[in-house]
């Protein structure tokens, strides 16, 4: 530490004050001057320095420096001359030089700060976002913008791992290869759309030194690319659409003349191209008035007309509304239902259902294979619900059996003489599910009891109701009402039936949530719950697959009509090893396509056998269907529990490597994991 005496508190004094008091090893005991109100002096007052006119009473034999910045020559030279030995006198002029440098170096340094603010104010003011990291990975700048995408303060988003911000950020491998990336697309964790380019720093000798990138928004972009794609696009769009749906569609202009028909209005009438196009709408009517005429004059739409058209004379339901565009009549579009094929396809859903409904059960408890605690607990309990006329709640993730076990507590009762009628309430439209179930009672109907319910053809049997979550709150306030009295109201009808029917219910869905979240009977919930049985998920007890193989073998040997005799040691370890998300369903469809595609005349089972069907059963369909009930959400959850499953099986179980694997947070992976029941 150098002590320092500084004489003179002019402007010159004052900016060596300043300088040395952001100097750890320069201690300034005082400041004189014969100007009590000089600058330097005043800034002593405030700083708590000593300070004075005489500087003489200053000198001390633990001084080292003494700055003079006076002027003036003759207290140079009396300084000079008892100063003690040791201590080192800077003269004025060099003093001053000093001040000179420390002056321009201020007015350098504050420039800087201008120019650094000034550059702040730009990078802050632009639409783009900003990013850059050091060589450790952490964020050494975040402009206003990257704040705003990405939901992070950029006082919070300084100092942290890139990742933390942006959790699939590519920046760390743009540092660690060298190389830019341009115009890379990116969906950040708020679900904006981003397009960015990463840029590698390098100082002047080509260390790296981190990297940086710059993206921006390209939500609205996109949104506004659609808003004015070409019309040309547009239309052909719509008229591949037009073209290639199953209903008679017709277009005729403000004139009544057609303009538009799809291949099926072909099909349906009769009628080509060149009979309707540019013809009356009155061309392809063999009787009554044309609707398309109708809605013209009137400007309003009709719906559910009766009429026969074409050469054939087809009975249709028509249905036609006005184009209106900028509040003028441009023409009419027409619908046309072919009511012939709709009966006829009815009929044979019907009778698909009436022989699907009566096939009796054929399963019993010693179909359900396992030697494991958690299946031995739930076939006891569902022994003993076999023995008792109460509701039963069957509940397990989808695959694990509950309908076996469903089929095996109606063969264990004293019903098993009688049906056991089954009904996924997934798979029916909420509309039909309450005349399904109760029947029907409503003389202006065309289809008036013509459909029996589903409770009538249980009658001293039992019904089991697969997706009971699914039912509407109305429907399931009137089967709660029969578990409770015994009685049901057929839809339109005042009068009740009374039945004896035995109900199982399952359910591979989150009964509690559902009732927090208001959409399952609280009421239902507890009536249901007095039996609930719990089946377990094929990964909780892996050591029973061995034995659920051996039955499956049998099984599909009779269905293939094959002599599989068994499977290799090593393939079964192979599959004791995987999760089964799918789970018994799963295994069987993994064993079936095996059996399938296994060479012709083998008998073993061999680990490449069932390596190849669960990959491919695990690959994407080219062209999937969606479920009736399936949502963009629901798909969305099960291809990222998928996933899930899929990183912590790779990592062996490990929650830090799979976060990392995944490029997010370890507090976000047990979020996720929780929330899909894989914790």
């Amino acid at each position: 530490m150098q002590n320092v005496l500084i004489v003179g508190a002019g402007s010159g004094g004052l900016l060596l004050l300043d300088l040395f008091q952001n100097l750890e090893f320069m201690n300034v005991t005082a400041i004189v001057d014969t100007d009590d109100h000089a600058p330097g002096i005043l800034r002593a007052k405030e700083l708590g320095i000593q300070y004075g006119p005489d500087w003489k009473v200053k000198l001390t034999s633990e001084l080292h420096i003494i700055f003079d910045v006076t002027g003036n020559e003759s207290v140079f030279t009396e300084i000079t001359n008892v100063k003690p030995a040791h201590t080192v006198l800077i003269p004025g002029s060099v003093a001053n030089l000093l001040v000179r440098l420390l002056q321009e170096n201020e007015s350098y340094i504050k420039r800087i700060r201008e120019e650094m603010h000034k550059q702040r104010l730009i990078f802050d003011s632009i639409d783009e976002g900003m990013i850059g990291i050091g060589e450790n990975g952490l964020v050494d700048f975040f402009n206003r913008s990257a704040s705003k995408m990405t939901g992070v303060p950029i006082e919070e988003a300084i100092g942290k791992i890139v990742s933390e911000i942006i959790p699939l950020s590519k920046l760390p491998r743009v540092f660690d290869s060298g190389r830019s990336e341009l115009n890379r697309e990116l969906i950040l964790g708020n679900g904006i759309k981003i397009v960015t380019s990463r840029y590698p720093l390098s100082d002047h000798t080509g260390k790296k030194i981190g990297a940086f990138a710059v993206f921006k928004d390209i939500t609205e972009v996109v949104a506004l690319a659609e808003e004015i794609t070409d019309l040309r696009k547009v239309k052909t769009m719509l008229e591949a659409i037009i073209h290639s749906s199953d209903d008679a569609i017709s277009v005729v202009d403000e004139n009544g003349y057609g303009i538009m028909v799809n291949p099926a209005y072909t099909r349906i009438t009769g009628f080509s191209e060149d009979v309707v196009i540019g013809h009356p709408a009155t061309a392809d009517i063999n009787e009554g008035e044309s609707i398309h005429m109708k809605v013209l004059q009137t400007r309003k739409p009709v719906r559910g007309v009766h009429m026969r058209i074409g050469e054939n004379n087809r009975e249709v339901i028509v249905n036609v509304a006005p184009i209106i565009v900028d509040r003028k009549l441009r023409g009419s579009v027409g619908v046309i239902h072919d009511i012939t094929e709709m009966r006829s396809l009815m009929k044979e859903l019907d009778r698909a259902r009436t022989i699907i409904r009566k096939l009796e059960s054929t399963y019993t408890f010693d179909d359900i294979f396992g030697q494991s605690s958690e299946i031995k607990i739930s076939i006891e309990q569902a022994k003993l619900a076999a023995t008792s006329n109460l509701p039963v709640l069957l509940r397990g993730e989808t695959g694990t059996g509950k309908e076996l076990f469903a089929h095996a507590i109606h063969s264990g009762s004293d019903r098993k003489f009688n049906k056991f009628i089954r009904l996924n309430c997934a798979t029916i439209h909420p509309v039909s599910l309450e005349t399904e179930l109760f029947g029907q009672t409503d003389g202006d109907s065309q289809n008036a009891n013509m459909k029996q319910s589903l409770f009538k053809e249980a009658e001293n049997g039992t019904l089991f109701l697969d997706e009971v979550n699914e039912l509407s709150l109305s429907v399931q306030r009137k089967l709660l009402r029969y578990i409770q009295e015994g009685i049901i109201y057929s839809t339109g009808s005042e009068r009740p039936t009374k039945l004896s029917v035995r109900v199982i219910v399952a359910s591979s869905k989150n009964l509690e949530k559902a009732l927090h979240e208001g959409k399952f009977d609280e009421e239902l919930y507890y009536a249901l719950n007095r039996i609930s049985i719990q089946i377990p998920p094929l990964r909780s007890r892996k050591a029973d697959i061995p034995l659920i193989i051996d039955h499956l073998l049998v099984k599909l040997n009779q269905q293939f009509g094959m002599n599989v005799e068994e499977i290799t040691e090593e393939a079964q370890k192979w599959l004791q090893q995987y999760n089964w998300p799918g789970n018994i369903r799963e295994l069987e469809s993994v064993l079936s396509r095996a059996m399938i595609y296994m060479d012709s005349g083998k008998v073993q089972l061999e680990l490449l056998d069932v390596t190849k069907s669960l990959t491919s059963s695990n690959q994407r369909e080219e062209n999937p269907f969606l479920h009736e009930k399936s949502t963009l959400t629901s798909i969305m959850d099960e291809y990222e529990k998928t996933i899930l499953e899929t990183a912590l099986r790779e990592n062996d179980g490990n929650k830090s490597l799979t976060a990392n694997r995944l490029g997010i947070s370890l507090r976000s992976l047990y979020y996720k994991l929780e929330k899909f029941n894989l914790v």
